[in-house]
């Protein structure tokens, strides 16, 4: 079969950003190949990658704008539909004010999108209601890392430093089916030697792989790590040199730690205490060693206290800011990181400027040509902004994010949803949020547009265009260009990926994330570029920085902060009406809230639809069998699934994916209590109760 070139270029789904090849076919569709050359899956694909060429066919995705007219979605030609959007976001701002206005974005939008979308929020609307569902994903580790490190960066080093260190200890994630390329860095640790303890309530497919595994009862991680500190102290395995030397509030630290003993912390976790002193030994015997953490210890109404106490453990024992050793996040979606780098964030502008900062405000006005004084301050948290809807705020645009799925308390929000006095939506098919919508716009997705991701590793990528999009679809850029012009701002909002870039460039220069020094032509000639990454003032580029803090910390003193936190319970405990704990996650097969993987027939034929997840023991006391229906109650709502019933998961603790809507939709029932600093929402942990409801169909 005739083909065209082929380009180079990354996977649209997860925060590993696989290298792969892309073939447009001269019989129609694209081929998607492996590309051994990139480091980070050398060729290796997963199904979701290996299939994500599917969502580009016309045939799932939207390819006309769409206008509500007598209650139904039909057809408009572009300048009717924007004319409308642009007209209603005007009389709402100038009837109740610019923060009537909300913006919500997603983590997948490229660097240029995000970019663009926090300016025009900003600029054009002067609203200071703007967040993004990578408030999500990874914002306790994001809190927690800066408050310890001075900077945050998913992980300070390389995923290749992984087999080379000496023990990882991976808290709350499922590798194996959520970033199933990455596993291999693993498999290679423990081929050289080295060993892997799993933290999860759940014996995942991950856990299977680790040398121990620790089953925590949901939401305990912050017990748990502060009972591994606790006999780090007692067994005399602190690197005193260390701590003296880098670090700072060791004694506060060291004292909160005391108070959890290890008898103590086996009551609130159930992990015994032999365990507990295993895992000590296993991560304290070689030179190097690294925690890993994820959604599960993060996505807690106290996650970044719980973050803080895993960056303790490191640096008690003196496995930070050196070679092969530290503490890491493992970023989920995309471009979560580059997301909240350049400005989708409530309270950030880019280059990770803090939005309260003068200094910040001024270069970042300067390169907006705006007054300082103009621009607003930080707004709402993602939750606090949705919740807000329909009451504070009227009018909304929201791109490449569906929380109809994936928000907490999705009854909720999908009502705070219908409440708004106009929705418009940006996004590549008809989701279950822009079924909502006023306005729906068909927008290009990964393969039909060029643009920069970040990835986990905070390696800067050049995703490049393979395929024209459909005729009728335009990009996000085109969106806010056309907008910006109709909303009177005629400059400004370039439609050209590199222009925007390069203004971005500009706009991060000094700041944290420093993307100064990286250019289109340098990605393109690069397997990326890890910021920071200033710009040069000799011939010769900034190579950028694969491995942070090993000449000091982000801190005005170079010294990393010890963080004295002390356990406390979740938000929601089980009580006589709801006994259990529900935690929720992902399958290999689907992806965040399934909008497009739930498109792809090969996807849905693995996994086709919600479960919840049951010990025997439970199951048998509630009378539930394989594959019967049951009903899975909460605070704030139910939900309806087959029953899936195995030992790899603790008596007291069901779990549900979270991919799909209707009547097995998990987040019905997750709980929106809110971490104090990061606003992260506890989906990790509330009390259900479960019940059967009909034989097996």
């Amino acid at each position: 079969m005739d083909t065209i070139a082929s380009t180079p270029t990354h996977c649209p789904y997860c925060a590993l950003q696989c290298g792969m090849n892309l073939t447009p076919l001269a019989a129609g569709g694209v081929e998607v190949a492996e590309r051994p050359d990139f480091p980070v899956n050398r060729g290796a694909l997963c199904g979701k990658g290996r299939t994500a060429a599917a969502v580009l066919s016309p045939a799932v995705r939207l390819t006309s704008p769409l206008v509500r007219s007598a209650g139904r979605l039909v057809e408009s030609s572009w300048a009717a539909a924007l004319d409308l959007i642009a007209e209603r976001l005007g009389s709402t701002r100038e009837a109740y004010g610019a923060d009537a206005l909300g913006v919500f974005g997603g983590g997948g939008l490229t660097n240029e999108k995000a970019y663009a979308l926090g300016k025009f929020a900003r600029v054009v609307l002067g609203t200071s209601q703007i967040d993004y569902n990578g408030r999500f994903c990874m914002s306790s580790a994001a809190a927690a890392g800066t408050r310890a490190f001075g900077l945050d960066r998913g992980l300070p080093f390389p995923l290749e430093d992984i087999p080379r260190t000496g023990c990882v200890i991976l808290v709350g994630s499922n590798l194996a089916e959520t970033m199933p390329p990455s596993l291999r860095f693993f498999s290679e640790l423990r081929e050289n030697g080295g060993t892997l303890i799993v933290v999860d309530p759940r014996r995942t497919r991950t856990a299977e792989q680790a040398d121990l595994h620790l089953a925590p009862r949901p939401g305990t991680d912050l017990a748990l790590a502060l009972g591994l500190l606790h006999l780090v102290v007692a067994e005399g395995r602190t690197d005193e040199e260390f701590i003296r030397e880098r670090t700072t509030g060791w004694e506060e630290t060291r004292a909160a730690a005391m108070a959890h003993w290890p008898e103590q912390v086996e009551r609130i976790t159930g992990v015994s205490v032999p365990q507990l002193r295993e895992a000590v030994r296993l991560f304290c015997a070689p030179e190097s060693a690294m925690v890993l953490t994820a959604r599960g210890p993060e996505q807690q109404s106290k996650g970044t206290d719980t973050v803080g106490a895993w960056i303790n453990l490191c640096l008690a024992t003196g496995r930070a800011g050196r070679p092969r050793s530290g503490y890491g996040c493992l970023t989920g979606q995309g471009n979560g990181q580059g997301g909240r780098e350049h400005g989708q964030k409530a309270d950030q502008l880019p280059g990770y400027r803090k939005l309260d900062d003068p200094e910040a405000r001024a270069h970042v006005a300067g390169v907006w040509g705006v007054d300082p004084d103009a621009l607003p301050g930080p707004g709402r948290s993602a939750y606090e902004l949705l919740d807000a809807l329909g009451t504070d705020i009227r009018a909304l645009l929201l791109m490449g994010s569906n929380p109809v799925v994936s928000a907490p308390r999705a009854a909720h929000v999908e009502e705070r949803l219908r409440a708004l006095d106009f929705l418009a939506v940006a996004d590549v098919v008809l989701s279950e949020t822009a079924e909502l919508a006023d306005v729906v716009l068909p927008v290009t997705q990964w393969a039909e547009e060029t643009g920069t991701t970040t990835s986990l590793e905070g390696r800067v990528l050049l995703r490049r265009r393979a395929v024209a999009p459909p005729p009728g679809v335009r990009s996000d850029l085109y969106v806010l260009h056309e907008l910006s012009a109709r909303l009177g701002v005629e400059k400004g909002f370039p439609t050209d990926p590199e222009e925007v870039f390069e203004e971005l460039r500009r706009a991060s220069a000094g700041g944290p994330a420093d993307y100064s020094g990286i250019t289109y032509r340098r990605l393109a000639e690069e397997t990326g570029v890890f910021w920071p990454c200033p710009e040069s003032t000799d011939e010769v580029a900034h190579p950028g920085t694969p491995r942070l803090f090993l000449d000091g910390f982000a801190t005005p003193d170079g010294r990393a902060r010890f963080a004295a936190v002390t356990h406390r319970a979740t938000a929601e405990e089980p009580d006589a009406d709801y006994p259990l704990l529900l935690t929720t996650g992902r399958v290999v097969a689907q992806y965040q809230s399934g909008a497009q993987t739930r498109r792809v027939a090969e996807l849905n034929a693995a996994a086709p639809g919600p479960f919840v997840e049951l010990h025997p023991r439970l199951a048998a006391r509630i009378g539930a069998a394989e594959g019967a229906p049951v009903t899975v109650t909460s605070r704030r709502g139910r939900a309806t699934a087959p029953a899936r019933i195995t030992s790899a998961i603790r008596p007291d603790t069901v779990f549900m994916p979270f991919h799909w809507p209707g009547e097995g939709r998990a987040n019905t029932l997750t709980n929106p209590a809110l971490d104090p600093t990061s606003r992260m929402p506890e989906f990790k942990s509330c009390a259900v109760r479960v019940e059967v409801v009909g034989p097996p169909e």
